[in-house]
């Protein structure tokens, strides 16, 4: 789910738990499967002659969240139904032929780009094309009996997701959470270390990490939502219960924090590498420049708002800006020092306003969202 931290722990634990997720969902799709084909064959009336609709409905409504799975099951039998309706005007218009077969298909393809169909779009054109080609002489019967068991098939893969083991992924999004954080205070530790070496740093894989920040953040705006998603029709999540209201802002401050990261990121590079002379780092400034980052650092891992690293992290930026505003670095050029300390001001802001508790108490090990 991770992949920025594959090469991690994290991310050792994150391809064990796809795995995890993939195997249980083969085992549950093909019980629905069997399920429903053995419900198919027990269907009275015309629906008796198409049984093998069913397990295709277990199939086609399958989906990680429950929710995800009544929302493709019911996409699936609309767009079944308007393929059905599609595919009547053509069939009275004449029999089978290159023509007919060409029209249903189109017309099928240019009413599978209407919005909000989702899943179903894709059994637009196949529907109508099976009524023509398979229906036959009935197309009517041949139409209620496919819809009815697919309707069988939705109902059963529906049931089978909601009732065994149903997956509530909120260990997904506290993991991802924590992870995020933790690169973004490696990187301000990464940077207060090349401030302390020789220029040019022999360390630079810190100013290659903004495409990482960026990807991490939008793989745990993901997970949040996939958490957020899981819980939508689940019975589990009575029993593990988690504000992912909460996570939801956590997750914001941490997006609002990457940006003043990445600044902090691409101006130190510059500094470094591509514009020593226009915007140096004055000598007098560097010793606190470093303190500073690395007490945010400290602060940002911590994530405690009230706690002693953020009141260590405030006083340390705020010796920072008072020695870039004394007389002594006035007369130099300043201007990337300052915009450092001021993203290190915002830094601290943003976590001193978020006011919840650290995240390691969210969801203990022995309700992991896979149990």
């Amino acid at each position: 789910m991770l992949s920025s931290l594959t090469g991690s722990p994290a991310g050792t634990r994150a391809r064990k738990l796809i795995t995890h997720e993939r195997v249980l969902l083969a085992i549950k799709t093909a019980l629905a499967a069997a399920i429903a084909w053995w419900i198919a064959l027990r269907v009275p009336g015309v629906a008796a002659q198409y049984p093998y609709y069913a397990p295709l409905g277990a199939v086609a409504c399958m989906y990680p969240t429950v929710a995800g799975s009544a929302r493709q099951g019911l996409q699936t039998l609309i767009g079944l139904t308007v393929g059905f309706a599609l595919a009547f005007p053509i069939i009275l218009i004449g029999d089978v032929s290159v023509v007919s077969v060409a029209i249903v298909v189109g017309v099928g393809v240019l009413a599978a780009g209407l919005p909000k169909l989702g899943a179903g779009r894709d059994w637009i054109p196949i529907a109508s094309l099976f009524v023509l080609l398979v229906g036959g002489d009935s197309p009517e019967e041949y139409s209620f009996g496919y819809l009815i068991q697919m309707l069988v098939g939705v109902v059963v893969g529906l049931s089978v997701n909601m009732l065994v083991f149903p997956p509530l992924h909120l260990d997904g999004a506290l993991r991802g959470l924590r992870n995020f954080r933790e690169l973004l205070a490696q990187q301000l530790s990464d940077m207060a270390a090349a401030l302390g070496e020789s220029w040019p740093p022999e360390h630079e894989e810190w100013a290659e990490r903004e495409s990482s920040m960026s990807n991490l953040g939008q793989e745990v705006r993901s997970a949040v939502q996939l958490a957020d998603s899981s819980r939508r029709g689940n019975p589990r999540r009575l029993r593990h219960k988690r504000d992912l209201s909460a996570d939801y802002q956590r997750l914001q401050a941490m997006e609002r924090i990457a940006f003043h990261v990445q600044d902090m990121t691409e101006v130190l590079a510059g500094v470094i590498w591509h514009t020593p002379e226009s915007t140096p780092l004055p000598p007098a400034l560097v010793d606190p420049l470093r303190d500073a980052i690395v007490r945010t650092a400290e602060a940002l891992n911590a994530w405690d708002p009230d706690g002693p690293t953020m009141t260590e992290a405030e006083a340390a930026v705020e010796r920072l800006m008072q020695e870039i505003a004394s007389g002594a670095a006035a007369e130099q050029r300043i201007q990337a020092t300052a915009a450092l300390g001021m993203d290190l001001r915002r830094i601290l802001l943003t976590v001193r306003a978020e006011s919840t508790s650290p995240y390691e108490e969210a969801v203990p090990d022995s309700e992991q969202s896979q149990s």
